[in-house]
């Protein structure tokens, strides 16, 4: 059985992974050179939401990895 301290431990961290990624994604949204989700959605832009895809799965990694300690 979890513990209710355990379990808010972890939707405390949750949070703070998920405002720190969401974050994160917006400023690597704001710094590159061109409209991101014009590109994909309108451009049909495939390379662009691949690699999109890939830097929010390594600053999830990143979050993940620092969280854990």
């Amino acid at each position: 059985m979890i513990s209710i301290p355990i379990l808010v431990t972890t939707l405390v961290y949750t949070g703070i992974g998920l405002v720190i990624f969401i974050g994160g994604f917006w400023l690597w949204d704001k710094i590159s050179p061109v409209d991101m989700w014009g590109e994909i959605c309108r451009e049909k832009n495939v390379a662009l939401a691949i690699f999109t895809g890939s830097i929010a799965i390594s600053v999830a990694m990143i979050i993940a990895a620092a969280i854990h300690g």
